[in-house]
């Protein structure tokens, strides 16, 4: 379970532990909380849009496996993109992972409150940003083990609802058919939105610690992963579909309660929001120390101020990192609804996956390059669904984005003159 911890040495993983840590970053929140306002855009196209979101999160895991062969440093896009394409290019990709990552967790706190806290769901989800940060401040962290518990009580929650759904006799096939074309927008929007569902593939693709066997255990992790979350996903999204249409489905803040009480089990829902809340605290939890050492890394490079490296001895927590981190997704909590937290979040994700794809196209024949069509197919669709997301979400966060590459300019600056 979540214990306070330092930097421990880890047994070498195989295939089985890396795809269980991969679904274990991938399934939380946006299980139970993504498919709203995805379906808001695709309407009964929505399993058509996790396929599409679920073939870009592979082709970007793809590029990123084989990057963190050659460059097995944990900051990921960031250090990729520094080697491989220059250093602004660097800076863009970790200062949008920082964007993207404290959007998830303003989103992760918000779709903890709409389960657990519903008609309070701001103080709630405050209040639950503030907590987690000042654990993780004191150096609680999530264990592998505690994360394998976490993915194990969720899929659980997650069959108990379709089940529900499946015995309920509620269930209306015509809801399952196409229907109208929602629209490019429409559909590659929502392929967006469920994008972020899919971010944690970098626990398979680029690993901490040793792998027994890396050239197959990586590959085969991240097919399993990302193919068995599918799976969990498309489950239960055939299943909401059918229960309550893509309208109702569209409408609710907590679409998975919904589903029991429409299958006529009303008595499972506090079970479905036990284990939504207990998985979007975990992830929340396990995503803000990730976040913050980015920023370390960053800050001391040069790229952020050089004060937020420094890093608490004995745990290691970064005290100036993290609560920052903190106090924007804070900010967020209070300003942007769950569906504008999901969209800026798939935003930062799919802006970083971008210049990861870049990355990998710069790999050479001697060093395992990716083919060509998996990294073309990975730059492309990150381009496409992020330009198909509402466009003022994404004006706002190119602005953010943008505002990062002239605060670096700043930070530079500063330190030639304090130079």
């Amino acid at each position: 379970m979540p214990t306070p911890t330092g930097p421990q040495a880890r047994p070498a993983q195989g295939t089985a532990g890396l795809s269980a840590a991969g679904a274990a970053a991938m399934i939380g929140a946006g299980a139970f909380a993504a498919l709203a306002p995805a379906a808001a855009g695709a309407g009964p196209w929505l399993p058509v849009a996790l396929l599409l979101a679920a073939a870009v999160a592979y082709c970007n895991a793809t590029c990123s496996a084989r990057l963190a062969a050659r460059h097995p440093e944990p900051e990921g896009a960031y250090v990729w993109g520094r080697e491989r394409l220059g250093e602004l290019w660097g800076h863009t990709a970790g200062w949008s992972f920082l964007v993207g990552k404290a959007a998830s967790c303003a989103a992760m706190a918000l779709a903890f409150a709409s389960y657990a806290a519903p008609g309070w769901e701001r103080p709630a989800a405050a209040a639950a940003v503030a907590a987690l940060t000042a654990l993780n401040m004191l150096g609680l962290r999530v264990t592998d083990r505690a994360a394998k518990v976490l993915l194990a009580a969720t899929v659980t929650v997650l069959a108990v609802a379709v089940a529900a759904a499946a015995a309920g006799g509620t269930a209306d096939p015509g809801n399952l058919s196409l229907g109208a074309w929602p629209g490019s927008f429409g559909l590659l929007g929502a392929a967006g939105m469920l994008f972020f569902a899919f971010t944690g593939y970098s626990r398979a693709a680029a690993p901490e610690g040793e792998v027994r066997d890396p050239r197959t255990a990586v590959p085969r992790a991240v097919a399993l992963s990302i193919g068995g979350v599918l799976a969990v996903y498309m489950a239960v999204c055939l299943a909401a579909l059918a229960v309550l249409g893509p309208e109702r489905l569209a409408a609710g803040a907590a679409p998975l309660l919904d589903l029991v009480r429409a299958s006529g089990r009303p008595g499972l829902a506090p079970v479905v929001a036990a284990g939504a809340a207990l998985a979007c605290l975990g992830g929340l939890l396990a995503l803000l120390p990730r976040a913050s050492r980015t920023a370390v890394e960053m800050a001391s490079a040069g790229d952020l101020p050089r004060a937020l490296a420094a890093v608490r001895t004995g745990r290691g927590a970064p005290y100036l990192a993290e609560p920052l981190l903190g106090a924007a997704a804070l900010v967020l909590v209070l300003v942007a609804d769950l569906g504008a937290a999901i969209v800026l979040a798939a935003l930062g994700a799919l802006v970083y996956s971008t210049i990861a794809n870049a990355s990998a196209l710069r790999l050479g024949p001697e060093e395992n390059r990716p083919p060509l069509l998996i990294a073309l197919g990975g730059l492309g669709g990150c381009v496409v669904l992020a330009l198909s997301l509402p466009l003022h979400l994404v004006a706002a966060g190119l602005a953010v984005i943008a505002a990062g590459a002239l605060g670096r300019l700043l930070v530079r600056a500063l330190d030639a003159r304090g130079g």
